[in-house]
């Protein structure tokens, strides 16, 4: 049985395919700003709609027959379903105007609008782009995004299905606390996550080149000079630089982690509020989301058993005897001491065995106890959120 996968790969476009795509991206663009605006009038345009008033605009448009219809037809589809979305989830946001300047294109082609001949991928109305193949297709692929990031690259991104490999048998349990000083302590010390510091290593270069963008800026209205978008571009080559070494950090942190363990027990910590703390700069460079979502991944796809537990209690709850702290622990604070039983330990190593004795719990709780989660991502389907154990049960744990 297999599973899908996306398969990225960089792409080396010349001047006359780089036109040809940003051209077809802003036909995209104006069809998905005419359906928010449709939105705003007060109706909610569905994707059969939206199609019939296509066919109707190029019949009647020489500028959007110029384009691709599937990657038309591709868009309005990806706004119905974000439109659909948001209705089902509740606090999303509405689909918002895309502005030429700050959004960045992205093309999407089903099988009838794209091909691969002779190592290129070949688009509609005759673009060929060569692609950096750096391994190949595990199947052919269904559909594929073309787009460009922060720095100026293209990317496709392609759609197949791969045979998915039996993950080592595994039979132990561990738990894992998020943090800032350290990214992730778990119960078993040898796989910690510790902090990198990525972004704060590049720290000094990226102050220049903010330097340089604000020396450099023109007034509003006028076109951005040569010197202002250089400096723009190592600035996001800097951010690019320190996002990839943390994606790969946690990468090579949660294989190791979800092929030693079956049980894994994750605090359910939400890092946003930290942006608007003191500690936003430090809780951006340790990543703790996208940590948190590798493993999320990876764990559910091998098959392991990932429990979400929430965090509130899991550092004033004492490991041992289960006792809870009458006062909240302040940030300074590293250990935690129990006055119950008089046990000191790690803040962060005590609140990961706590989260692992609400994963334990579980399988003692009745139906009642548990609820699965609305997942962080569409792959991660079977984790299951438990609510904080009681005293006896961490006891026990």
């Amino acid at each position: 049985m297999g599973e899908t996968v996306r398969y990225t790969y960089r792409l080396r476009p010349g001047a006359q395919a780089v036109r040809a795509l940003e051209s077809e991206w802003h036909r995209c663009r104006f069809l998905w700003n005419e359906a928010v605006h449709q939105q705003r009038d007060g109706e909610r345009p569905t994707f059969s709609r939206l199609s019939k008033m296509l066919t109707e605009a190029r019949a009647r448009t020489a500028w959007l027959r110029e384009g691709s219809q599937v990657a038309q037809q591709q868009m309005l589809r990806t706004y119905s379903q974000a439109l659909d979305h948001s209705f089902k989830v509740k606090g999303r946001g509405r689909p918002t105007v895309k502005r030429r300047r700050t959004s960045l294109p992205s093309l999407e082609y089903t099988t009838r609008g794209f091909g691969i001949a002779h190592g290129k991928l070949a688009l509609p109305k005759g673009v060929t782009i060569p692609v950096v193949w750096s391994r190949g297709l595990a199947s052919p692929p269904s559909s594929v995004r073309v787009y460009k990031d922060s720095l100026g690259h293209w990317y496709a991104s392609f759609v197949v299905r791969r045979e998915v490999e039996p993950a080592p048998i595994a039979t132990g349990a561990i738990g894992i606390d998020w943090g800032v000083s350290t990214t992730a302590t778990t119960t078993s010390p040898a796989h910690d996550l510790p902090y990198s510091g990525h972004r704060r290593r590049c720290a000094a270069e990226l102050a220049r080149a903010q330097r340089k963008m604000a020396r450099r800026r023109r007034p509003r209205g006028q076109a951005p000079s040569r010197g202002y978008q250089q400096a723009r571009h190592e600035a996001a080559r800097l951010h690019k630089k320190a996002a990839r070494q943390n994606a790969h950090a946690a990468r090579v942190w949660a294989r190791r982690v979800v092929a030693d363990h079956n049980t894994i027990a994750v605090e359910d910590f939400k890092p946003k509020f930290l942006t608007r703390s003191t500690m936003a700069r430090k809780a951006a460079d340790a990543a703790i989301g996208a940590a948190k979502r590798e493993l999320i991944e990876r764990a559910t796809r091998a098959g392991r058993k990932v429990v979400l537990v929430p965090p509130a209690y899991t550092t004033m709850t004492c490991a041992s005897c289960g006792a809870r702290a009458k006062q909240r622990l302040a940030l300074q604070v590293r250990i935690f001491s129990c006055e119950s039983c008089g046990r000191t330990a790690d803040r962060d190593r005590n609140a990961a065995t706590v989260v692992l004795a609400a994963a334990v719990e579980l399988d003692r709780a009745s139906g009642d106890d548990v609820r699965h989660c609305g997942p962080p991502s569409g792959a991660v389907s079977s984790a299951v959120r438990v609510g904080n154990p009681p005293a006896s049960a961490v006891g026990k744990g």
